[in-house]
């Protein structure tokens, strides 16, 4: 989310897809109903932390049952949106952004990739994993065409803040950034940023710390 935006249950946010995952998987032994601590355990965490994640979706679980599985997936779903279409597009058609367009989990989540844009001309007309890529002067017309709600933002940094800021002209008001640059936009445009590196340096770290205590 943006700074202004900032949600103060985020990390529950977060944990949820996790949840639905392990809920699914269970779902296929046909029992009704699954415990909170069973979800706990898969996952090592407390069984209060995920009574606590889910009171959000406003499920409650029956004592000495759980929670009813075919509800709680529905609750999860339907708390993260993921049960109505979101269409999107790529900015950005370089090796990120065809790796997002081509992954098959955004649109088990209602997430729909419907089109690309690039400013490269040797890019535009051609198209990835089945979606045509636009020229950066079409935007605005083919979000308006395509009732588009979500820019997913993959460009080299340097581009960043410029294909942003057509984005905002375009009249779409979220944009999940890809890129290590802090956009700057309007009050009422939602931007939520996947920083990759740090995700890594924190892997790289944790990495460390295991071989050093293993020597």
């Amino acid at each position: 989310m943006s700074t202004k935006t900032k949600l103060s249950y985020t990390p529950s946010i977060r944990r949820l897809p996790s949840y639905l995952h392990i809920i699914r998987a269970f779902q296929r032994t046909s029992d009704p109903y699954i415990s909170g601590t069973w979800i706990a355990n898969e996952l090592n965490l407390e069984p209060i932390q995920v009574r606590k994640d889910l009171a959000i979706t406003g499920i409650v679980g029956k004592p000495k049952k759980g929670y009813p599985v075919e509800q709680l997936i529905s609750a999860i779903e339907h708390y993260l949106a993921w049960d109505v279409e979101q269409k999107a597009i790529i900015v950005g058609a370089g090796n990120l952004g065809s790796a997002l367009t081509g992954y098959q989990e955004f649109r088990n989540h209602g997430l729909h990739i419907v089109a690309a844009f690039d400013s490269d001309p040797s890019k535009t007309g051609k198209t990835i994993h089945q979606v045509q890529i636009f020229h950066m002067e079409n935007l605005k017309e083919i979000v308006e065409k395509m009732n588009i709600t979500l820019a997913i933002l993959t460009v080299p940094s340097p581009y960043a803040q410029s294909s942003c800021d057509a984005i905002v002209a375009a009249g779409i008001r979220a944009i999940w950034n890809f890129t290590n640059v802090k956009l700057k936009v309007p009050e009422e445009v939602l931007v939520q940023r996947e920083d990759l590196s740090s995700g890594y340096a924190i892997l790289s770290v944790m990495m460390r710390t295991q071989a050093n205590n293993l020597s």
